[in-house]
């Protein structure tokens, strides 16, 4: 029962990994975004797919080579078929004239009839750590 959350999540990645189009499919016509990370106020007033999508589209465009990827364990409570939360870590990687970033963090989505209404994001930012380090 717990697999709609999981591949919620997993769509989730790969809306955050460019494809645009996923953002109609999954985000409820008024969400509501909760990110903690320092730089990240351009998400507060966001409140629609189209709007995340195309704030999105300019986060990706400032970070050439920004993969993410799902970590660890899920963690899913249902209160319905397609109604309740997951929260799962993140990986973040891409290249910069340093070397590659490679951080992590913890993404948690409310969802209702299947589409994602409340995020909350956390994570150290450029300065962080990943919690599963690239072998």
């Amino acid at each position: 029962m717990s697999d709609f959350g999981i591949e919620l999540f997993d769509r989730w990645v790969v809306l955050w990994n460019g494809d645009l189009a996923v953002a109609e499919e999954i985000i409820a016509r008024n969400v509501t975004l909760r990110y903690a990370q320092p730089g990240a106020d351009a998400f507060d007033t966001i409140g629609d797919p189209a709007a995340l999508a195309r704030q999105i589209e300019r986060f990706r465009a400032e970070r050439p080579g920004l993969r993410y990827e799902a970590q660890g364990e899920a963690v899913v409570r249902l209160d319905g078929p397609r109604t309740g939360i997951v929260a799962r870590p993140y990986g973040a990687r891409r290249p910069t004239p340093e070397g590659e970033m490679d951080i992590s963090g913890t993404d948690i989505l409310r969802f209702v009839d299947g589409r994602i209404v409340e995020v909350w994001s956390v994570s150290g930012g450029v300065g962080g750590r990943s919690f599963y380090p690239a072998a």
